[in-house]
């Protein structure tokens, strides 16, 4: 699944640690979704998408 969290969290200026500390995550879980190494559970992606106040669909995408 290709993301935009990496490119959401850099226009807000935040470390990956605190968007991990505002979702509830580790930083290491933060990376590897940015990375599209792990794909994160439904509640983690609503929490991410509330955070950065898109949608899950502006946020994530089916694809390689």
């Amino acid at each position: 699944m290709n993301n935009a969290a990496r490119e959401r969290r850099e226009t807000r200026a935040i470390t990956q640690g605190d968007l991990a500390s505002h979702v509830g995550v580790t930083r290491q879980s933060i990376n590897a979704i940015e990375r599209g190494r792990y794909d994160p559970s439904l509640e983690l992606a609503l929490k991410l998408a509330a955070e950065f106040d898109v949608t899950i669909q502006q946020l994530f995408r089916l694809g390689s």
